[in-house]
């Protein structure tokens, strides 16, 4: 009988072992953070300085920069701690865990940046810092989601009964992120309808949106700089008794 025909591809497995992970993380680091560097302060020197201001909003509207690239970074954040989660819970892959609990932290950071800056627009123009609108309720409960997952990991003492937990109730809050994206949809919301779309062009001129998108690519090399960084101190902690990582720090 031949042998069934294995359909994963390969890197997917290397991604399990935590020294080659460790090693390739540390190859890519150097470009995403160069590349984050230079998008980002390309990006807000050429939101702050060369955009126009808006008709309506005037210069309050620049808030967007770092409104939107937060808001939309920490939805996907969330996405791929619910997805390592997954392979951690079906697979049994260590380094899929690390990446998961490294997301949580991260993801609720972006998420207070998104709901700080989103109070900040909204104070000039709704007049209020606060409302109780679907999608500033949706965004804060999905910051009340990756603290759910910081908690668990910290409150388990055991790594695989923590990584377990946590996977589940990521995997559970993955209901709230179509929410989040179609909530000034569903219901009737202050907040505005979402600034870029796959089926549609930008309904603002190409030069506001094109820094926007500059900006939302800076803020995604930014997260892979910080998750990377991040897994590699979890992998350097949980892998500290084997003899690689012994070497590793001894030519430190």
């Amino acid at each position: 009988m031949s042998e069934k025909k294995n359909w994963m591809p390969r890197w997917f497995y290397q991604l399990a072992s935590p020294r080659w992970s460790y090693n390739i993380m540390g190859k890519l680091l150097p470009g995403f953070a160069i590349c984050a560097a230079l998008l980002l302060i390309g990006g807000t020197i050429w939101a702050l300085m060369f955009a126009p201001e808006d008709y309506q909003q005037g210069n309050s509207f620049r808030i967007i920069y770092i409104h939107v690239p937060s808001a939309i970074l920490a939805q996907s954040c969330y996405m791929l701690m619910a997805v390592a989660g997954a392979i951690g819970l079906i697979w049994k892959m260590k380094v899929a865990d690390m990446v998961a609990k490294s997301c949580a932290p991260i993801g609720a950071s972006i998420a207070v940046l998104a709901l700080a800056t989103g109070a900040i627009w909204g104070k000039p123009t709704w007049g209020s810092w606060w409302v109780w609108d679907a999608r500033l309720t949706s965004m804060l409960i999905l910051l009340f989601l990756y603290l759910g997952v910081i908690a668990l990991h910290s409150a388990i003492e055991n790594e695989a009964t923590a990584a377990q937990s946590s996977a589940v109730l990521s995997l559970v809050g993955l209901v709230n992120i179509p929410i989040i994206k179609y909530s000034v949809e569903w219901w009737n919301t202050l907040h505005q309808p979402a600034t870029f779309t796959l089926t549609e062009r930008p309904a603002m001129p190409a030069e506001m949106w094109v820094p926007l998108l500059v900006m939302v690519i800076g803020f995604y090399c930014m997260f892979a700089v910080s998750l990377m960084m991040r897994t590699r101190n979890e992998i350097l902690y949980r892998e500290r008794r084997a003899s690689w990582v012994r070497e590793l720090l001894e030519k430190q």
